[in-house]
């Protein structure tokens, strides 16, 4: 058992650090940092399908929800991205904490239609400003029973995001659906398992092999067991797994 972990600790990858109480960010909380243009990107894992992201100074804060952000303060957001209205990734509250006079929302027209303020993005368009670009996709559920948490057509949105020359795709809560085939060129895929509402570890696998994302990180899985995804990918020369904690 001492040699398995003395490996496990090895094979970690080295971006994996845990983030310094600095004011900009939360102690204890688990953070990957990645090399970009004219700085760095450090993206924060809060959990579910809350993430933080940051690029130098410019703060991100996507779907954030209370019950998944711990204890630890929270920096004010530039900007906030909400993929649609479930209670598990809109919350008020947290939006109104998180939000100075600056602070950009973007949200898809169901989101608006509860929070009554924010940049509507529907699939397809764009929104941005001199430090990042966000693509709206859409997101979807395709099996039979399913729809009727995501339904096709628009209402709900996963993002691209361009920034410091990467480009980072936060799936919402989406199948394998068609459109998966659209995105070029993603360096690190947020994509959820979290059957039935989301994907099976076996459709997340497929997407993987649809995008071909650098990286991919499995979020919002809830009770799945990620294991399986790790047994379905073993023999993926293109994408990198990366496992954090985001159930």
């Amino acid at each position: 058992m001492k040699n398995y972990l003395i490996i496990l600790t090895i094979l970690l990858p080295l971006s994996f650090i845990f983030s310094e109480d600095t004011g900009s960010a939360s102690k204890g909380v688990k953070m990957d940092e990645f090399k970009a243009d004219k700085g760095t990107i450090n993206i924060y894992f809060l959990g579910h399908g809350t993430l933080r992201i940051d690029y130098n100074k410019t703060v991100i804060h996507i779907d954030p929800v209370k019950r998944y952000m711990g204890s630890e303060k929270q920096p004010k957001a530039d900007i906030i991205l909400i993929t649609h209205e479930h209670s598990d990734h809109l919350d008020k509250e947290m939006i109104n904490s998180l939000s100075t006079k600056k602070t950009q929302i973007v949200l898809n027209q169901a989101s608006f239609d509860k929070i009554k303020k924010g940049k509507v993005l529907s699939n397809g368009q764009i929104w941005e400003n001199k430090v990042i670009k966000i693509e709206a996709v859409p997101a979807y559920n395709t099996t039979e029973g399913r729809d009727k948490f995501h339904p096709k057509g628009g209402r709900d949105n996963g993002y691209i995001l361009n920034i410091g020359g990467k480009r980072i795709y936060i799936a919402g809560d989406t199948e394998d659906i068609p459109e998966m085939a659209n995105l070029k060129n993603i360096d690190i895929a947020f994509l959820p398992m979290n059957q039935p509402y989301t994907m099976t570890p076996e459709q997340v696998a497929n997407a993987v092999k649809i995008i071909k994302p650098k990286i991919v990180y499995p979020y919002h899985y809830s009770d799945t067991k990620v294991e399986n995804l790790s047994e379905l990918m073993k023999d993926n020369k293109v994408t990198e797994l990366r496992i954090r904690d985001l159930k």
